[in-house]
């Protein structure tokens, strides 16, 4: 049976394809923006279709305990891009 564990952002073996991947999703965002989206609603998008597309490669289950761990790491700064005070 295939290892359906989501694997850790910060894995080297893809991490020059999670930081190309990571700039198309930005210029994406911009383009929405000068498009007159506005952000979150955009944000909103992407996390639903990010999501869909980690079901469809995991399963739900796996999902499920990823996204059980994102409370802590957004507490924690991991997505924060403003250093905090």
């Amino acid at each position: 049976m295939t290892d359906h564990t989501i694997p850790p952002f910060e894995d080297p073996s893809a991490a020059d394809e999670r930081r190309a991947a990571l700039g198309y999703v930005t210029e994406a965002f911009a383009e929405a923006i000068l498009a007159g989206i506005e952000g979150d609603c955009f944000a909103h998008a992407a996390l639903f279709a990010a999501f869909q597309e980690l079901v469809v490669t995991y399963g739900e289950e796996p999902v499920a305990i990823f996204a059980e761990k994102l409370p802590d790491r957004i507490r924690c700064g991991e997505f924060s891009i403003a250093s905090k005070h």
